[in-house]
């Protein structure tokens, strides 16, 4: 279905709407890639601020695309009262001006990123960045309920792989330390958290968006099973070889961490997806990726 679809992708210079970009492409999409910075000389690349609501109505406008991929996001895990206002922006009120946009356009699909860190279980968001995301999922929700906006949302795990470009997230930083003969200071190691390999992930995209089934729905996309920290560095340094070893207790723990539980049998019953790639695979191509750029 993806030959000549129109499909517009929010946050395309990011790491999983980098990869999904090119996924799409060899499908034979018609893609249209957004960034708050653009790409000169790039054809079918725009530039757009999706926290301006008239902004992000004239970019829905020009493109009218057929799906629609939101994974722009400002992605943090910081707590601290300051990044309270700008992350309730980006995550937030991005989403709903866009929601906003597609609604009454006959738009196919629309796909947007939530996160495994909204609280799915009555508790409070153990951040900014999982409060916003927690929120995009309500309006999105409701802009399915009300105005039958086509939109599903993928309650994304931590994602991990060749290509990340945030190099103090948990797997670049422990793997690129190891490489240079450094020891990672981590955290005691024993939260457990549930990681997916980005191809999986955009698997997930990709088959969340071709049709309309997902509509409607809030799917976590992970591994069945969560891994604590310690186990993922020690599997890590297992890969690498060499003297340096992660040195844990390093680094305080922030407050409100949780373990990290995907649900993932709704997504194998709605898109027949699960993930495809072990994390010892994962964690091994991913270890080749930064041999070859460090």
């Amino acid at each position: 279905m993806w030959q000549g679809t129109r499909a517009l992708v929010t946050g395309a210079t990011g790491f999983i709407g980098a990869h999904l970009v090119r996924r799409l492409d060899e499908l034979g999409a018609e893609v249209h890639a957004v960034s708050r910075r653009g790409r000169p000389g790039r054809e079918r690349w725009h530039q757009a601020d999706l926290t301006d609501a008239a902004a992000t109505a004239d970019l829905v406008g020009r493109v009218r695309p057929e799906v629609v991929f939101h994974l722009a996001s400002e992605v943090t895990g910081v707590r601290e009262p300051a990044v309270v206002a700008p992350t309730l922006a980006a995550n937030l009120g991005a989403a709903v001006n866009l929601l906003t946009a597609v609604t009454g356009t006959g738009v196919r699909s629309v796909v947007l990123a939530g996160s495994v860190e909204e609280p799915g279980d009555g508790r409070a968001p153990g951040s900014p960045y999982a409060a916003a995301k927690a929120a995009a999922t309500g309006y999105a929700r409701m802009f399915h309920a009300l105005w039958q906006v086509p939109v599903s949302v993928l309650r994304v795990a931590m994602v991990y792989g060749p290509g990340e470009p945030n190099p103090r997230r948990l797997v670049p930083y422990v793997t690129s330390s190891l490489l240079r003969g450094e020891s990672p200071e981590l955290t005691s190691g024993t939260r457990l958290v549930t990681w997916v390999y980005v191809e999986d992930v955009v698997d997930a995209f990709v088959r969340a968006g071709a049709g309309g089934d997902a509509a409607g729905h809030v799917l976590d996309i992970g591994a069945p099973e969560p891994v604590s920290i310690r186990d993922t560095a020690e599997l890590i340094a297992g890969i690498v070889g060499g003297p340096a070893r992660p040195v844990y207790g390093a680094v305080a723990a922030r407050p409100l961490d949780r373990t990290q539980r995907s649900d993932i049998e709704p997504a194998a019953r709605v898109l027949g997806w699960r993930p495809a790639t072990s994390l010892t695979t994962g964690l091994t191509n991913t270890v080749e990726w930064h041999a070859k750029h460090l």
